[in-house]
């Protein structure tokens, strides 16, 4: 069973703990505005991808994927990032972290769940305990930037209020069981901004307003040529 390490910043402190994942959960169309999730939609259509057949969707995908590690390798250049909030459970607490649903473009237009499946799913290590930011889950910001040959441009950006509440998203997993130790969540994205693209750099952040802090993270991809 994967672990990862994390720092845990709450109002109380910093506690380091590590944390088993067996279920992985990759949540798709969790837009709670239908306008933007309807973008999104029709960017990847553009791309090949069918549309879901429910909204939102949940794929399972191997835990051993997750990973922290500052570099990932992928095969061929249609993959990319998507900033995405982390849900994971610590003892009984639920946590928000960070995190990425790197993907690749291509297999997509094939099977969405393969897609995934291929690629790593890069986290941060800083996540914060939800309760202290449930009841400003709304003002939540999150942001991604590429990087490219030297240049830095801002990918993606939306508050939560944008996304399904936790709640919601959660009562919708695995027909609303329960959401408990050994499970992690990618929590859905939004559209990117000038289109889906790939990077040689991906870097998100989860900016809370309310309490004046932010988590940060970041990786970069190697690409590995395809033959035959």
């Amino acid at each position: 069973m994967p672990r990862i390490r994390v720092s845990i910043v709450s109002r109380a402190g910093t506690e380091e703990a590590e944390i088993a994942v067996e279920n992985l959960v990759v949540a798709g169309w969790t837009g709670r505005d239908k306008a933007a999730m309807e973008k999104h939609i029709r960017e990847l259509e553009e791309l090949g991808v069918k549309r879901p057949a429910r909204t939102p969707i949940y794929y399972r995908v191997a835990a051993d994927r997750l990973t922290q590690a500052e570099t990932i390798q992928v095969c061929g250049g249609d993959t990319s990032g998507e900033v995405e909030f982390v849900l994971a459970i610590h003892q009984g607490r639920m946590l928000v972290g960070i995190g990425s649903d790197h993907t690749d473009r291509k297999l997509e237009t094939v099977s969405v769940t393969l897609s995934k499946q291929v690629c790593e799913k890069p986290i941060g290590r800083t996540f914060w305990p939800v309760d202290e930011v449930l009841g400003h889950w709304d003002d939540l910001v999150l942001r991604a930037w590429i990087g490219t040959a030297g240049k830095r441009d801002l990918y993606q950006e939306g508050r939560l209020s944008g996304m399904l509440p936790v709640a919601e998203l959660l009562a919708g997993h695995d027909g609303g069981t329960a959401f408990a130790d050994g499970t992690a969540m990618l929590g859905g994205t939004f559209a990117a901004i000038g289109g889906i693209r790939p990077a040689d750099r991906f870097e998100g952040e989860l900016e809370d307003p309310v309490l004046g802090r932010r988590i940060a993270f970041g990786y970069d991809v190697v690409t590995l040529p395809v033959h035959g």
